[in-house]
C-alpha cells in the first residue's frame, strides 16, 4: 500500500502520517516512510529526539552520491543523467526509527549551489522508484501539493490523504490539491479533518470538502508531545486513534 499525505502547512499532516505509519509498524508490517516536505517534521512526529533528528542526513545533502549517480560532477549547468540508479538508496540510507524505516529527502538548494538540477532529478527518480517498484508499505509525508508526484508515479499511489483543519485557507489548499491530484491521475483522495473542536468545525469541513474519511479532535496533548519528544501515535486520544484505525480498515478494503 502506497499512501501520500499532504495538506496546508501546520494542518497536521506529519502527525497523521506518523500515526498511521506507527500503527502499521506496531502490528508487524514493514513500513518505509519518506519525508518529502522541504520543512521536515516526520522524524519528530515519530518521536525522535532533537539530537537523533539532527544526525539524520537528508538525501539532498548527499552530494557525492548525487554526483556519482547523475554524473553531474557538481558543475552547475552541466550534463547529467535523467535516469540515475536509485534502486538501492532506500535499503542503504534509510534510518531505522521507532519501528519504521525513514528517508528524509530534504530541500534542494538554489541554482548557485552547483548541482541543483541534478539533485532535483535524483530526488524525483527516487520517489518514482519508491512508489512504483518497492513492495513494502510506503507513507509519503509531502509538502502542500503534488510536486513530488509526476504523471508517471501518480498511478502508483493507492491513496492521497489530504489533512485539513477548520479554516478557509486549509480548505482552499485542500481543494487545490484535489484538483491537481486529479489532473495528474491520482486515483483516490480522502480528507482527514484535524483539530476539530466542535460540531460546527466538522460541519464547516463537510460542507466545504464533502465526505470526511476521519475526524480527529483538537488535542492539547499533541502540542505537548511535540515539545516532549513523544510520538504522535502515543499522544493521540482514544477518539482520534479509533478514527485512524477506522481509516486504515477502509484503506485496506478499497475496491
Amino acid at each position: 500500500m502506497k499512501i501520500a499525505v499532504t495538506g496546508k502547512g501546520g494542518a497536521g499532516k506529519s502527525t497523521a502520517a506518523a500515526a498511521l505509519a506507527l500503527m502499521l509498524a506496531r502490528r508487524g508490517e514493514r513500513v518505509l516512510c519518506l519525508d518529502a516536505d522541504p520543512d521536515p517534521n516526520f522524524a519528530a512526529a515519530l518521536g525522535l529526539g532533537r539530537q537523533e533528528r539532527e544526525a539524520l542526513v537528508p538525501i539532498s545533502e548527499r552530494l557525492a552520491l548525487i554526483e556519482e549517480r547523475t554524473g553531474s560532477g557538481g558543475a552547475y549547468g552541466g550534463v547529467f543523467k535523467l535516469n540515475p540508479e536509485v534502486s538501492d538508496v532506500a535499503e542503504t540510507f534509510a534510518a531505522r526509527v521507532c519501528g519504521v524505516e525513514l528517508l528524509v529527502l530534504g530541500a534542494v538548494r538554489g541554482g548557485g549551489s552547483g548541482c541543483a538540477c541534478a539533485a532535483s532529478t535524483f530526488l524525483r527518480a527516487l520517489v518514482t522508484d519508491l512508489v512504483l517498484f518497492k513492495r513494502e508499505t510506503l507513507i509519503l509525508d509531502m509538502e502542500a501539493g503534488v510536486e513530488h508526484l509526476g504523471r508517471a508515479t501518480a498511478g502508483g499511489v493507492d491513496e492521497m490523504l489530504i489533512v485539513a483543519e477548520p479554516g478557509q485557507r486549509a480548505v482552499d489548499c485542500a481543494r487545490l490539491i484535489m484538483r491537481m491530484a486529479g489532473e495528474i491521475g491520482v486515483r483516490r483522495t480522502r480528507i482527514i479533518a484535524n483539530k476539530v473542536s466542535s460540531p460546527e468545525d466538522e460541519a464547516f469541513l463537510r460542507a466545504a470538502l464533502g465526505e470526511l474519511a476521519a475526524v480527529l479532535p483538537y488535542d492539547e496533548n499533541l502540542r505537548r508531545a511535540d515539545r516532549d519528544g513523544v510520538s504522535a501515535l502515543d499522544a493521540l486520544g482514544p477518539e482520534a486513534r479509533a478514527a485512524l484505525e477506522g481509516l486504515l480498515k477502509a484503506l485496506e478494503v478499497r475496491p
